[in-house]
């Protein structure tokens, strides 16, 4: 796998950088001569929080989409290809407002999202309808692939795979024998605490629910102590599992943390406290991003003088299949379906290639772990 990586940037710089965006005459309906082309009027769409408590995780997803759009503008410095975001805030209320904006632009080809799971159900029902194209870096949400979308895809794998692997780390890692479920009560949330349900069968002794923005967890720390638990799963995101880890560590509870990939970013370390975060465990359906093929790794560092985080490489893959669609001369929504539809090609994640369903062909769940203050791969989960 990670030599069939190592092609993915210099095949897909290699193919942008072919010929100039006009360079077709595949006959498409849009398309006109010259520079005045739609053709070289084109832009992806950015779609998730940018603002918010969840800000961070849409920065990284962003960073990773404006990497490849930038790299191949300066490729095709006469037919440039422009980024636009849309701030979600992470927010499912706001989602379709946002996107039928975005479907009211018409040069937008494509969209790189939604970024999260609630904001997808809520927006992607409107962009099938419009015909608009998204690919996900980061929604895992199982059931998003099961609507009959048509528009709909992502590059990594959903909580029905996560939330196995995460069960399994638990069990087989941990050892631990009793293990207590929360959740934020949000789409993502909920859905992969579901699964982590269901393959611990009756390791869980307890569950229970909180919300969003919460910040004192009082009672479910009490429920986690008094159940003598091992190890507690949370499925929601980074803001609250700080401060739960946080309330744990105050009240004396030994078991482990283990969440899954919403919690993947440092906004965890810095609510819980880089003392009370040691030792949490963090799963991802998402490659180290060291472990990215080509030089991703260090153009991202160079491009935004930081480590790539969670979903940025994997950004950087949707937005690149995207760009091709249009390298090849596309400026129809209808034909960039299609063309993401049939796409086969190595990315810096994977081969990226989908399903009927617009499920990615590879999967893989790595387990992550804080430790001394950073959040670092521990082992990829058979």
């Amino acid at each position: 796998m990670r030599s069939i990586l190592k092609l993915g940037v210099p095949v897909v710089a290699a193919a942008l950088a072919l010929a100039a965006c006009g360079g077709t005459s595949g006959g498409d309906d849009n398309a006109a001569g010259g520079s005045g082309d739609k053709k070289c009027d084109q832009k992806i769409g950015f779609f998730g929080a940018l603002t918010g408590d969840a800000a961070n995780l849409g920065q990284n997803i962003q960073n990773g989409a404006k990497l490849a759009i930038d790299q191949y503008n300066t490729a095709n410095a006469s037919c440039k290809v422009t980024l636009v975001p849309f701030d979600s805030q992470g927010d499912p209320a706001q989602a379709p407002g946002l996107a039928k904006k975005a479907i009211d632009d018409k040069t937008i080809i494509g969209i790189v999202g939604p970024a999260f799971s609630g904001e997808s159900k809520a927006a992607d029902p409107l962009f099938n309808e419009a015909g608009l194209v998204t690919i996900s870096a980061s929604a895992t949400a199982t059931a998003l692939s099961t609507n009959g979308w048509k528009t709909f895809f992502r590059v990594l794998g959903n909580d029905a795979s996560q939330g196995p692997a995460a069960g399994k780390y638990i069990q087989s890692v941990l050892n631990a024998k009793k293990v207590v479920v929360v959740d934020d009560a949000s789409e993502y949330g909920k859905g992969l605490a579901d699964q982590v349900k269901s393959t611990l069968g009756s390791s869980v002794v307890a569950t229970d629910t909180i919300q969003q923005k919460q910040t004192d967890f009082g009672p479910t720390v009490t429920k986690i102590r008094s159940s003598g638990a091992d190890a507690v799963f949370f499925g929601g995101y980074y803001a609250e599992a700080g401060l739960i880890k946080k309330q744990m560590s105050d009240a004396g509870v030994k078991a482990v943390l283990v969440a899954g990939d919403g919690v993947k970013d440092d906004g965890f370390i810095t609510a819980a406290g880089a003392k009370a975060a040691e030792g949490t465990v963090i799963t991802c359906p998402c490659l180290p991003p060291d472990k990215a093929g080509g030089t991703f790794f260090e153009d991202y560092k160079k491009a935004f003088n930081s480590d790539p985080a969670t979903y940025g490489a994997e950004a950087f893959d949707s937005a690149t299949i995207l760009l091709e669609g249009i390298k090849s001369g596309i400026s129809d929504r209808s034909k960039m379906v299609d063309f993401v539809k049939s796409y086969d090609k190595p990315g810096v994640t994977k081969q990226l290639k989908f399903d009927d369903k617009g499920e990615p062909s590879q999967v893989t769940v790595w387990a992550y772990k804080v430790s001394g203050g950073k959040i670092v791969p521990d082992q990829e989960i058979k």
